[in-house]
């Protein structure tokens, strides 16, 4: 059976359903994109900065934060080093609320994706209802093999076409969006590491720095 065969036996819900799978092609795509990004360059550059800043080269760190602003790790730390002689809890504070504004980001579509699975099996449960309300209007009893048949295997073939079509939605999508909801708790994980590195070593920093004026009074 070709497509658009295939497409005319499903129903009314296969329109809903092929809106719902180039959507959701279109959302995967662009977030395969971001994580790609993220994951082939965040650990380098920010082990990098992390190094740069441990050798007190501040001015390098920033440098290389800001050529990497796109990165949501880069965003963060910059948010907490861009601040003016800040405390070690004013420090400790930015790198948080910059982190939960990055939770968005790292999250975009996720509500999208779970929306699109719940939806797809329904809809294809829809198709399923109306296929077999197409077959019990089309059954005659006392017409069997005759002109009436082919609207019960029409009706039939709409409910079975439209569930494996909401099945086949649903699993597709739901196996990206698990992946990208993986990606994101270890990026969440990462950003808890990678911020706690760097706020002990701005603790060193600012403790080191107190007692330099301490000795010096």
């Amino acid at each position: 059976m070709g497509i658009l065969k295939l497409f005319e036996a499903g129903g009314i819900v296969m329109l809903p359903l092929l809106g719902f799978s180039l959507l959701g092609v279109a959302l995967i795509i662009e977030r395969i994109r971001f994580w790609v990004r993220i994951n082939k360059r965040q650990n380098r550059v920010v082990r990098d900065v992390l190094n740069l800043y441990r050798l007190d080269n501040i001015v390098g760190a920033m440098d290389k934060l800001r050529q990497n602003a796109d990165l949501p790790l880069a965003r963060i730390f910059l948010a907490a080093l861009e601040l003016e002689e800040p405390t070690p809890d004013e420090f400790r504070l930015a790198l948080e609320s910059e982190s939960q504004a990055e939770i968005p980001v790292l999250k975009r579509f996720q509500n999208i994706f779970e929306t699109f699975v719940s939806l797809a099996p329904l809809l294809g449960l829809l198709g399923t209802v109306l296929g077999l309300i197409t077959s019990f209007a089309s059954l005659n009893l006392g017409d069997v093999g005759g002109s009436k048949t082919a609207g019960v295997t029409s009706g039939i073939s709409e409910a079975l076409v439209s569930t494996a079509s909401g099945l086949i939605v649903a699993i597709f999508i739901l196996l990206f969006a698990n992946t990208f909801r993986g990606l994101y708790q270890r990026q969440i994980a990462l950003i808890q590491e990678y911020g706690g590195q760097l706020e002990l070593l701005y603790r060193h920093r600012y403790e080191r720095g107190e007692k330099t004026y301490a000795s010096t009074r």
